[in-house]
């Protein structure tokens, strides 16, 4: 697979969702961006604040621009937080640097997207990332050793 179409991208905001209900989350926003980074598949739960969906698309993006997870650029802006803000800055603030954007990759290992959730600690969307695109049979990446 050399990139990701719609029916994968919903299959993974749909598992996203369904493991946020089994573990009784906080309402989520669930972006999908495909390889270039445009929005593939998006859904927000009822109850979901109003920053939610740009939060979202910023972990996916900012994962997806610099080719690490939000998580792996959490700990880059701990050690150069000058770095990290001299990016946000040229990604016009789409770089949200906390767990919960999850690159997607395929079987050869190559970058097709990346998923991002906001609503409920950084970690929980991390972990419904993660469900959501192992359910559909790709690997997710968050940087973790």
């Amino acid at each position: 697979m050399s990139s990701l179409g719609l029916t994968v991208a919903n299959t993974i905001v749909e598992a996203a969702l369904k493991r946020a209900r089994e573990l009784n989350t906080a309402p989520l926003a669930v972006a999908v961006l495909d390889e270039t980074g445009q929005l593939k598949a998006y859904q927000r739960e009822d109850q979901t604040s109003l920053l939610r969906t740009d939060i979202a698309v910023g972990k996916a993006w900012g994962a997806l621009g610099l080719g690490r997870s939000s998580r792996v650029l959490g700990k880059v802006a701990e050690e150069r937080p000058a770095f990290i803000q001299a990016l946000s800055v040229m990604a016009a603030g789409r770089l949200v640097p906390v767990p919960g954007g999850v690159l997607i990759r395929a079987e050869d290992n190559a970058i097709i997207g990346a998923v991002g959730i906001s609503g409920d600690t950084s970690d929980i969307d991390e972990t419904c990332a993660v469900a959501g695109i192992e359910a559909a049979g790709l690997r997710a990446d968050t940087g973790a050793t």
